[in-house]
């Protein structure tokens, strides 16, 4: 059974974030929480500045049982980051969280549950929101497959967990290698040697995040690094016969268009229209 009362949520913060959106991201956890995080494990990528390492030593003092902070010298990453966070976590269930999204009151709750009841379980995501500005101005929703077929059939094409709302067991990570260097798409490539290790999955039906966005978002999903990140997840997929030459062609042909052909703005249409409901 699990405590509920006993879990760690894995964080990062690096010198662009707004020390506004990380306070409310802070306190959408501590605060405004019907179960609250036992640790927060904050990794601070790189040196920030004074606004922002102010913010995070008020909250260390504030909340000097829960908020654990490691500071990196030199940024290396949001996929070191995340590995160092997991490595130093206490406690065996983890929540993942970026800094200037927000939590809804009852996500840990849900999740805390949910995995309680299933025990077989290794990770269990979420529906996600998008707002822009304002909490109340939301733009979007990814919805996401619920059952562990669903997902390991999804996965083929797309991501099928919102990374910013998953929870899982931290001996399942560890297992499968922890989250790795990987642009972009840490967390892709976290899941599929998850399931290369045979994994459950499950999102719940709840909405559990309510994640910041912005006008610019979907120009960083596109360029040739991003484009070789996702490819390079599908070879990857390919060698371990987890898709076939058919479904990897489809894939390099659909991404080809996306990431690398289409201007901006159309390539916001399209993952507004075929990425989110």
């Amino acid at each position: 059974m699990i405590d509920k009362n006993q879990f760690s949520v894995c964080t990062s913060v690096y010198k662009n974030d707004n020390p506004e959106y990380v306070g409310t991201a802070l306190d959408s956890m501590l605060v405004n929480q019907t179960v609250k995080p036992t640790e927060i494990v904050l990794v601070q990528d790189g040196p920030v500045p004074s606004g922002l390492s102010v913010l995070l030593s008020e909250y260390e003092e504030k909340y000097p049982d829960v908020m654990h902070i490691f500071r990196f010298e030199k940024n290396g990453g949001l996929g070191n980051a995340l590995k160092l966070g997991v490595e130093n976590a206490k406690y065996d269930i983890i929540a993942r969280m970026d800094s200037d999204d927000i939590c809804l009151p009852d996500r840990f709750e849900k999740q805390l549950a949910y995995l309680e009841m299933h025990p077989e379980c290794d990770i269990v995501g979420g529906q996600m929101t998008e707002f822009i500005d304002r909490p109340d101005n939301i733009v979007g929703r990814r919805a996401v497959p619920l059952t562990n077929d669903e997902i390991y059939d999804f996965m083929k094409s797309r991501c099928a967990l919102n990374h910013v709302t998953v929870m899982f067991r931290k001996a399942a990570v560890l297992k499968a290698g922890n989250y790795q260097d990987w642009f972009w798409n840490e967390d892709y490539y976290l899941w599929v040697r998850m399931m290369m290790n045979k994994c459950v999955f499950a999102n719940i039906p709840d909405v559990a995040v309510n994640v910041r966005s912005g006008a610019d978002q979907y120009a960083r999903r596109g360029g040739k690094k991003y484009f070789d990140s996702e490819i390079g997840i599908k070879k990857l997929m390919l060698k371990n016969g987890m898709i076939t030459k058919t479904q990897f062609a489809v894939n390099y042909v659909q991404r080809l268009i996306i990431q690398l052909l289409l201007p901006n703005s159309v390539r916001g249409w399209v993952f507004r229209t075929f990425a989110r409901k």
